[in-house]
C-alpha cells in the first residue's frame, strides 16, 4: 500500500462521486454536464483554437530549431527500436476505435451538414474531407506530441519520474513534489479516465451498431452494458496476468485487421475517386489550414454551433486522451532526437488518418449519392450501412467488429497500466489491484456516460475534463521551452559553426 500515491485515492474518490451521481440521478447528471459543456464551448472555444494552434506551431518550430538535435536520452544513446518498428508503433497509436467509428460517419455528416458550403454539393464533398483531415491531422498529433515530448525529455534525459507533475519542475521547482504536484497529477489521471472511457463508450456503441445491422440485435443500453462487461473481463484477465505476449499478439492483430479492412475497402470502393479525393484534399487542407485553425464564426450562430459540435469536441478529446497516448509514445521513443521524434509523430499517423478518411469517407459519400440514404442511420451504424452496399459486405462487417473489439481490449489494457503508473509514483510495475481498480473505473464511467446521455454525454464529459488539463499542457510547453533553451546554451547549440580557414589561391 506504500507504493500507492495520494493521487490514486483522490482521483478514485472523484470518480466514485461522479459514478454515484450518474446512477442515482441520471437526468440531473445529463442536465448539469450539458450546461457545463455549453458554457465551456461558448466561453472558451476561442481558447481551445488558439491553444491547439500554438502547440502545433511550437512543435514545428522545434523541428527547425537547433534544439532539434537534442536526444531523448543521453546524447550518444541509440534508439531502442528500429525506425520500421517505431513507425509501426506510431501507426498503431494513430489507429483506434475513434478512427473506425468516424471514418465513414464524419465525412458523410460534413457532406450533409457542411460547415460553410451548400449541403450535398461538390464543394461540400471537398469541404467534408478537408475538415476530417483537419480534425485528425497535425493539430491532433501536435497535442499528443507536446505531452509525449515533455514526458520523454524529462524522464530519459533528466532522470525525472514519468509523471505529468515532473514536467513542470522548471517552473514550480520542488513544489511539484508536494500538494501542487498532486493536483496536477489528479487532473491528468481524471482527464485520462474520461478520455479512455469516452473511447470505450464509442467502441461499445459501434459494436452494438454492427451487431444490430448484421444480426438484428437491439441497439440499446442493455446490450452495450453486456458488451462492456464482456470486454472488461477480457482486458482485465490480460492486465492481471501480465501476459505481454498476449497484448503484443493483440496489437499485431489490430494492425493486420486494420490494413486488411483498409485494403479491402480501397479496392471494393471507388478506387480512382479515392485517390483523386485524397490528392485534392491534401492540397486543400494545406491551403486552408490557417483559416480552419482560427475559425470561430463569432457572428453566425449556426456556424458556431457546428464548430462547437465538431472542432471544439475534437480538440477536447485529444487533450483528454493526451496523457495516455503521450506516455505510450514517450516510452517507445527513447534515443530519438527531438527533430526525428516530432517529424515522425506529427506526420506519420496524420498521413495514415488522411488515407483512412479518403477511403471510407469517399465511399460513404458515393453510397449516399447513389441513392442510398445513409442519414437515416445512427452514427454507430453508418459504417455497416456503407458496407451493406459493397461487395463482401458481411466479411467487411465481421472484420470491423473484431477490429473494434481488439482495439477496445488493447486500449483499455494499456490505459490500466498508464493509470497505475501515474498513481504509484511513476512505477513501471504498478500492482495488479491498482490496474484492476482503474480498469473497473474506466468501464463504469463509460457505462454511466452511455446511460445518462449516450454519445452526447460522452462528448460533454470530454469537453469538461479537457479544460483544466489544457492549462497544464500550456505550462508543460512553457516548462519545456525553458529547459531546452537552458540546455541549448549549455551545449553551445546557439553558436554558428566556425568557418574553416581556406587558404587563398
Amino acid at each position: 500500500m506504500k507504493q500507492i500515491s495520494n493521487v490514486f485515492w483522490i482521483t478514485l474518490a472523484i470518480v466514485l462521486v461522479a459514478v454515484l451521481f450518474g446512477v442515482i440521478a441520471p437526468n440531473s447528471f445529463e442536465n448539469i454536464t450539458n450546461n457545463i459543456q455549453a458554457f465551456i464551448s461558448s466561453t472558451f472555444g476561442w481558447y481551445y483554437l488558439i491553444l491547439v494552434t500554438v502547440i502545433t506551431i511550437f512543435c514545428i518550430f522545434l523541428i527547425f530549431s537547433p534544439v532539434g538535435a537534442i536526444k531523448l536520452g543521453k546524447q550518444d544513446e541509440k534508439p531502442e527500436f528500429s525506425k520500421g518498428t517505431w513507425f509501426a508503433m506510431l501507426f498503431s497509436a494513430g489507429m483506434g476505435i475513434g478512427l473506425v467509428f468516424w471514418g465513414a460517419a464524419e465525412p458523410l455528416s460534413h457532406y450533409l451538414t457542411p460547415p460553410l458550403a451548400e449541403a450535398g454539393t461538390n464543394a461540400a464533398n471537398k469541404e467534408a474531407m478537408r475538415y476530417a483531415f483537419f480534425h485528425w491531422g497535425i493539430h491532433a498529433w501536435g497535442i499528443y506530441a507536446i505531452v509525449a515530448l515533455a514526458l520523454a525529455y524529462y524522464k530519459f534525459r533528466k532522470g525525472e519520474p514519468g509523471l505529468i507533475s515532473a514536467t513542470l519542475k522548471p517552473i514550480f521547482g520542488k513544489s511539484m513534489e508536494g500538494p501542487l504536484g498532486i493536483v496536477v497529477d489528479v487532473l491528468a489521471v481524471f482527464a485520462t479516465i474520461v478520455g479512455v472511457a469516452t473511447t470505450l463508450g464509442l467502441g461499445a456503441a459501434q459494436i452494438n451498431g454492427g451487431l444490430t445491422y448484421l444480426l438484428g440485435i437491439p441497439n440499446n443500453f442493455t446490450v452495450q452494458f453486456i458488451i462492456v462487461a464482456v470486454v472488461t473481463v477480457l482486458f482485465m484477465i490480460s492486465a492481471w496476468s501480465g501476459l505481454g505476449k498476449g497484448i503484443k499478439y493483440l496489437s499485431n492483430t489490430n494492425m493486420i485487421l486494420a490494413v486488411a479492412l483498409f485494403v479491402l475497402m480501397f479496392f471494393v470502393g471507388p478506387t480512382i475517386l479515392i485517390l483523386n479525393m485524397f490528392t485534392d484534399t491534401v492540397g486543400g487542407y494545406i491551403h486552408n489550414i490557417l483559416q480552419m485553425s482560427f475559425r470561430i464564426a463569432p457572428l453566425n450562430e449556426d456556424h458556431r454551433a457546428w464548430i462547437n459540435d465538431w472542432t471544439i469536441f475534437y480538440w477536447a478529446w485529444w487533450i483528454s486522451w493526451s496523457p495516455f497516448v503521450g506516455i505510450f509514445i514517450a516510452r517507445v521513443s527513447r534515443g530519438r532526437t527531438i527533430r526525428e521524434f516530432l517529424i515522425g509523430v506529427l506526420l506519420m499517423p496524420a498521413l495514415v488518418s488522411f488515407l483512412w478518411f479518403a477511403t471510407f469517407g469517399t465511399s460513404a459519400i458515393e453510397t449516399q449519392n447513389a441513392g442510398f440514404d445513409l442519414s437515416q442511420f445512427v452514427t454507430e451504424e453508418v459504417l455497416f450501412a456503407v458496407f451493406n452496399h459493397m461487395p463482401g459486405a458481411e466479411i467487411l462487417s465481421i472484420i470491423a467488429i473484431i477490429l473494434i473489439s481488439t482495439f477496445f481490449i488493447t486500449s483499455a489494457d494499456s490505459a490500466t497500466f498508464v493509470l497505475g503508473m501515474q498513481t504509484t509514483y511513476g512505477s513501471l510495475t504498478p500492482p495488479n489491484y491498482v490496474k484492476f481498480t482503474w480498469g473497473i473505473a474506466q468501464s463504469t464511467v463509460a457505462l454511466i456516460l452511455l446511460y445518462s446521455g449516450g454519445l452526447q454525454g460522452l462528448q460533454n464529459a470530454l469537453i469538461i475534463a479537457a479544460l483544466p488539463f489544457s492549462i497544464i499542457m500550456l505550462l508543460m510547453m512553457i516548462s519545456l521551452y525553458k529547459s531546452l533553451t537552458r540546455e541549448k546554451r549549455e551545449l553551445g547549440l546557439f553558436l554558428k559553426p566556425k568557418k574553416k580557414n581556406v587558404p587563398k589561391s
